[in-house]
């Protein structure tokens, strides 16, 4: 990610960064409960069931199951405030930079709206916006949960056996490797996919927007027949962005069972001298399995972040461009107005040769106004 994208996000993240940090900590203490409920059930399997369960005691095994169940319920009340409060930061973020926008296509000059076609701004204002909606909604806080998570669960591997969790690791540098190849095939695949999103969004809605001139001069049958080119080629970006998608998940999922499979087989065949008791080869087994989901979840959001980058980038090249903005308090309040305004042949271009007046003369009285079709 570019230093420039990472300083536009950082932007729309300053005003809420101390609810993010709060989303952030409850975020970690549901990873936590999750990292002990699998404890809990090795002690009960490798303590007290593999023992006999009368010889330990009933009690114990009732206190660690109300445990258990205070961490799961504890853990779904703090789930539903991450889940509640990363929807409100997402709402609010996104209430400020479309305010922005809008407050910028208003007070923009002729010469921006001159270049820039309604469409464009259309689609920046609903559908980029949109798209930067689902990423602080579903991505920016688990991003954070789902790096503590993995780091949580290698260090409890890594103290409960270490040999064993080596050899459960070696396969991780494999999935990291291939996951970053496909991640960089997706990204141009969804750069494309976005551009013909794009271009499909401004036409539906200048073609809307215009549809009585359409009527007008009966071009509805071009009109129909682009639209259709148009969808057909959105369609069409969408395939490689698909396949790389659905890839990656059957990639985690083989990886996944690959590792259960090995746990499984060195410690039925106790090689390099592991020998391990049910509990701890359950606990190894849940903790693989937990280790791929955010894994898996973080290449299922890809192509959420990669269209809210794409959005983020085209709505801040619009708001950085300072120079098309006008300065209202600049201007003169006339107390009275005297005289008349006249044109004279007047000529007049944004660009050369590309004519807005040609050769226009009129009058304008004071308090009166003029209007001109051409």
């Amino acid at each position: 990610m570019k230093s420039k994208t990472i300083s536009r996000i950082h932007k729309m993240l300053k005003p809420e960064a101390k609810a993010i940090i709060i989303i952030s900590i409850l975020a970690i203490l549901v990873n936590i409960g999750e990292v002990i409920k699998p404890y809990l059930v090795k002690i009960t399997i490798d303590n007290y069931l593999s023992e006999g369960l009368w010889q330990k005691g009933i009690m114990t095994i009732g206190i660690i199951g109300s445990i258990y169940i205070g961490i799961v319920l504890i853990g779904n009340i703090l789930d539903f405030l991450v889940s509640t409060t990363t929807s409100m930061v997402g709402e609010n973020v996104i209430y400020t930079i479309r305010n922005k926008l809008y407050k910028y296509i208003q007070n923009a000059n002729i010469p921006f709206h001159d270049k820039t076609a309604s469409g464009t701004l259309f689609v920046r204002i609903t559908s980029d916006v949109e798209d930067i909606t689902t990423f602080f909604k579903d991505v920016i806080t688990t991003i954070v949960k789902d790096i503590v998570m993995v780091i949580a669960l290698a260090l409890m591997m890594l103290s409960i056996n270490y040999k064993l969790a080596l050899l459960c690791f070696l396969i991780l540098p494999v999935v990291i490797l291939t996951s970053v190849i496909i991640i960089k095939i997706s990204r141009k695949a969804q750069e494309y996919s976005k551009k013909a999103k794009t271009k499909l969004n401004i036409f539906l809605s200048e073609s809307i927007y215009g549809v009585k001139l359409i009527k007008i001069f009966n071009r509805q049958y071009e009109k129909v027949k682009e639209c259709s080119e148009l969808c057909n080629n959105f369609c069409k970006s969408r395939t490689p962005t698909a396949f790389t998608e659905g890839f990656m998940v059957a990639f985690m999922v083989i990886f996944e069972n690959l590792g259960v499979s090995i746990i499984t087989w060195i410690c039925v065949n106790k090689l390099f001298n592991i020998n391990l008791d049910v509990g701890i080869i359950y606990i190894f087994i849940t903790y693989l399995k937990q280790m791929f989901e955010p894994i898996q979840r973080i290449v299922e959001n890809f192509e959420t972040i990669q269209e809210a980058i794409v959005s983020i980038n085209k709505i801040y090249d619009i708001l950085e461009h300072k120079e098309y903005l006008e300065d209202f308090e600049k201007g003169i309040e006339l107390e009275q107005v005297k005289g008349k305004i006249e044109f004279k042949n007047v000529w007049f271009a944004y660009e050369s040769e590309n004519w807005i007046l040609k050769d226009i003369s009129f009058t304008i009285e004071a308090r009166t106004k003029y209007c001109i079709s051409w």
